[in-house]
């Protein structure tokens, strides 16, 4: 095989990477593996997992003393929690999730928003189709669970109404 030969082969490979890079993105899927005429590929993406929610209940009223929301057992659930919570949202397919219908949009709920059975909670983005994702119930808004444009498993708890 010439310079030249390998060369080329060097690029189509290259190409098969980026391709493969690119269906991971518009699947949602965070692995993909292949293999072609004797050659195996595996593209996968590195994601971090936030270990707990970023967002917490209402703001108190007052100062409170360091350590009263432990000690309530208030607040927004811890991330194993938040899969058994009876209020909680979960993802209905793998995707990216987004707070709002377009970047410059305010987000659609916030904590402490009150929300009607219906309502769009966020919305998923799968195969290049943003797909809105309903409130099952009404109630208030105690936890979001993700960050805005955060890929998203099935069955992932996104948010929490109570």
């Amino acid at each position: 095989m010439t310079a030249k030969d390998k060369s080329a082969k060097a690029g189509q490979e290259q190409q098969l990477i980026r391709e493969l890079a690119e269906l991971l993105d518009e699947t949602g899927l965070s692995e993909i593996e292949i293999e072609k005429s004797g050659l195996k590929v595996r593209v996968a993406k590195n994601l971090t997992v936030a270990a707990a929610p970023v967002s917490v209940g209402p703001a108190p009223t007052g100062p409170a003393p360091t350590g009263a929301a432990d000690q309530s057992g208030g607040g927004a659930p811890a991330a194993d929690d938040a899969h058994n919570h009876p209020g909680a949202v979960k993802a209905p397919m793998v995707g990216t999730a987004y707070r709002s219908p377009e970047p410059s949009a305010p987000a659609y709920i916030d904590i402490g928003s009150k929300v009607s059975a219906g309502d769009t909670l966020l919305i998923v983005e799968a195969m290049k189709t943003m797909n809105q994702i309903p409130a099952p119930k009404s109630g208030t808004v105690t936890a979001i669970l993700f960050e805005n444009g955060q890929p998203v498993e099935f069955g992932e708890p996104l948010v929490i109404i109570e």
